[in-house]
């Protein structure tokens, strides 16, 4: 394997930081769910066009119509994945939404085990458990603060189910095509998606402030171009646990950054219930054999 030309758990964190910045950049935008979705994807689509364009356009051919069904649904579970996500930012605390919707390897496994009948261990059981536990606290305190903010909470983890839902139907497509040609198909279909869904919604695309669009980009460059390509890339170097354990940190990073720019100060069941549902996850995901028994 050839050497990296720098230590890959630097792209990770800037990666981390890029993914954390997602919330803060939509909580910014004052736009309506839909649209700030809509001109993530849009953006992202158009960004990415040139060289797909150049470089992949060919790809497109090899799609059986099992493919291009695949891909509609999970093009169409994302598109839906963000307009919750970012609704529940509305209604909830940046750390609230954040934790839930990184419960996704959790709702990741129940869908492996429905769809492809994967076994359940008592690591995996013991996991979700303390995940759950741990989502219920913060759900609970924030039901004791609003009845809006335990809505927030519900969106923000069906929206969790929505990417596991959009994961789960793409891997079988993007095992068979290459990243930038799997992303463009399926951001292009949940672009497509969010188009129609303002339309039906009575939603505006526009005009808006010189500062609307500087979020849209963003979003789009940031958190989504940025930041996944960067866990992508690293990937050739470290594993997928790796990836798995730093994506944790999202939410620790968004919630640092709401205290400064929303002034979102944590309560203890935010606190307490956070760092439960991360440790679960942080359980799941770790091969503890690996790091507590010696191979002989």
């Amino acid at each position: 394997m050839t050497k990296p030309p720098i230590h890959p758990y630097i792209p990770i964190f800037i990666g981390v930081i890029s993914v954390s910045l997602s919330a803060i950049f939509v909580k910014l935008a004052n736009a309506d769910a839909g649209v700030i979705a809509f001109y993530r994807m849009f953006f992202s689509v158009l960004i990415m066009l040139p060289w797909f364009l150049m470089n992949y356009r060919h790809e497109v051919k090899t799609l059986s119509k099992r493919d291009w069904l695949f891909s509609a649904i999970a093009g169409v579970f994302l598109a839906f994945h963000f307009i919750l996500w970012f609704e529940s930012l509305n209604y909830t605390s940046v750390a609230s939404s954040t934790v839930l919707v990184t419960m996704q390897p959790l709702f990741a496994f129940i869908g492996t085990y429905l769809i492809f009948k994967e076994k359940i261990t008592l690591k995996t059981i013991v996991a979700g458990m303390i995940a759950i536990l741990g989502s219920v606290l913060i759900s609970w305190g924030d039901f004791q603060i609003s009845g809006s903010a335990l809505y927030g909470d519900v969106l923000a983890l069906v929206a969790c189910a929505l990417v596991t839902g959009y994961l789960l139907f793409g891997q079988d497509v993007r095992k068979r095509l290459s990243l930038v040609t799997y992303t463009m198909v399926v951001y292009s279909i949940s672009t497509i998606t969010l188009f129609f869904y303002i339309i039906a919604k009575g939603e505006s695309f526009g005009p808006y402030p010189a500062m609307e669009w500087f979020w849209f980009i963003l979003l789009a460059i940031i958190p989504n171009l940025l930041g996944h390509n960067l866990f992508n890339w690293s990937l050739k170097w470290v594993s997928t646990n790796v990836i798995s354990i730093a994506i944790l940190f999202e939410p620790v990073g968004a919630a640092i950054l709401a205290i400064f720019i929303f002034e979102e100060y944590l309560s203890a069941t935010q606190i307490i219930g956070g760092l439960i549902v991360l440790a679960g996850i942080l359980l799941f995901a770790l091969d503890l054999k690996k790091f507590f028994i010696k191979k002989a």
